[in-house]
């Protein structure tokens, strides 16, 4: 599968589509997935809401993976450490794989919140293991 594919793999997705992600890096391991932060995806402080985190470490570790195993993956599991309240303008998260075999994958993702200026700084990190999926 290549960054086209991957990219029509996520517009069929329907939350993904809501929150308007864009997949930016696809293969070799790796997958990196941004969003613009609206007021709507922030919490009561104006920080990013957990939960879009939790979202992007997800699918950017699924999609990662997906590069290794095929698109007919699911994620078995995962866990977020978030490090420091996201805020800023746009969301990026990096995976890559750490290690896979025939049927599963496992995948670290850095999540960073990343200013006008193109600075970025860390506010999440996850790791999760990926499955194929079977019939």
């Amino acid at each position: 599968m290549d960054l086209a594919a991957a990219r029509e793999g996520l517009a069929s997705q329907p939350f993904s589509v809501l929150l308007g992600a864009r997949l930016t890096e696809f293969g070799d391991r790796r997958a990196t997935i941004e969003l613009d932060i609206r007021e709507e995806l922030r919490q009561q402080n104006g920080y990013v809401h957990g939960g879009v985190l939790a979202y992007a470490a997800d699918n950017t570790l699924t999609f990662a993976a997906g590069a290794v195993l095929g698109p007919a993956v699911l994620t078995a599991g995962f866990t977020i450490d978030y490090l420091r309240p996201a805020g800023g303008p746009k969301l990026r998260a990096e995976a890559v794989v750490v290690q896979s075999g025939r049927s599963r994958a496992t995948s670290r993702c850095d999540l960073y919140t990343v200013d006008e200026g193109g600075a970025s700084a860390l506010c999440a990190v996850a790791q999760g293991t990926v499955v194929v999926t079977r019939g």
